[in-house]
């Protein structure tokens, strides 16, 4: 019996998507906007490799070579200071954001997933408090940790650290978009408990989104000062912005504490450089886009 094989069908080639081209304007505004934000930095970079006699004596973007005797002086200042207040900014930007990281993916999730009783007015008491500034609480927060004899020690920073409703907002966005009623729903017929369907389910959905609120909660903690200056007593116990501001009004009457400032704020720099080298693979738009679409 003969076998006739069926000529393979011919595909057809698909026409070439056409690339947009870019307008120039765009072009020169984005460059603008990059040097604004790169200048400062580049500054810094200069900055921290001069003298303190070069520092204000010299052209601005010109180099030195006094770097390492710069990072020698700031490191030597009474006994490693300096990298004291930098273990506190590890520990109030590094705890602070993963617990309120923990905090904000709970109550998103809850938000976008459950209803009850007064949902609605508990999301508008978090978008409020999106609205309002972080100094405004500064001084309540003060007066309520003094009451429990919590001020001058770590919790004093990292307590308030704990609720962001900026986090709270951007993981309620984050879980409705990405965590599909589907998957939930066929979680719980396996059995799995509310709990186990949040970690094993819509954690893993929403890492992307966590990777974003973790960023902007450990910079925000990084760059605070005025919540430490106001809690915070003990020089030892200072983050690096509450320290290198010290060290700045040490400069009116000893010039060589500006270089160490400067040199402060370019190390200070780099824990959050790497940070976001190291997190910015985890940024995925369509981390569970395929979930229910098999």
């Amino acid at each position: 019996m003969a076998v006739t094989l069926l000529p393979a069908p011919v595909l057809e080639k698909a026409a070439p998507t056409p690339k947009r081209r870019t307008s120039p304007t765009a072009t020169v505004l984005l460059l603008l906007g990059a040097a604004y934000c790169l200048l400062p930095v580049l500054w810094v970079l200069v900055a921290s490799t001069k003298s303190a006699s070069e520092l204000f004596n010299t052209f601005t973007f010109l180099p030195s070579t006094h770097l390492f005797d710069n990072i020698a002086f700031l490191s030597s200042y009474r006994d490693g200071l300096y990298w004291r207040w930098m273990v506190n900014s590890a520990v109030f930007a590094g705890g602070g954001a993963a617990v309120s990281t923990l905090v904000s993916a709970m109550a998103g999730f809850a938000l976008a997933k459950y209803d009850f009783r007064g949902k609605s007015v508990a999301f508008n008491l978090v978008l409020a408090g999106v609205l309002v500034p972080a100094v405004i609480l500064a001084v309540p927060q003060y007066l309520l940790l003094a009451k429990v004899g919590l001020t001058n020690t770590y919790w004093a920073v990292l307590l308030p650290s704990f609720i962001s409703p900026y986090g709270i907002y951007l993981c309620r966005i984050f879980a409705a978009a990405t965590v599909p009623n589907e998957v939930l729903e066929a979680a719980r017929m396996d059995g799995a408990s509310d709990w186990r369907a949040f970690a094993r389910v819509a954690l893993p959905m929403m890492r992307s989104g966590l990777v974003t609120v973790f960023l902007f909660q450990f910079v925000a903690i990084w760059n605070n000062y005025m919540l430490p200056f106001i809690m915070l007593g003990d020089d030892r116990l200072f983050p690096v912005t509450v320290g290198l501001s010290g060290l700045l009004n040490q400069g009116a009457t000893q010039p060589a504490m500006y270089t160490s400032v400067v040199t402060g704020a370019l190390l200070s720099i780099v824990p959050l450089v790497v940070l976001f080298l190291t997190l910015q693979r985890y940024w995925r738009v369509d981390l569970g886009a395929g979930a229910v679409k098999a």
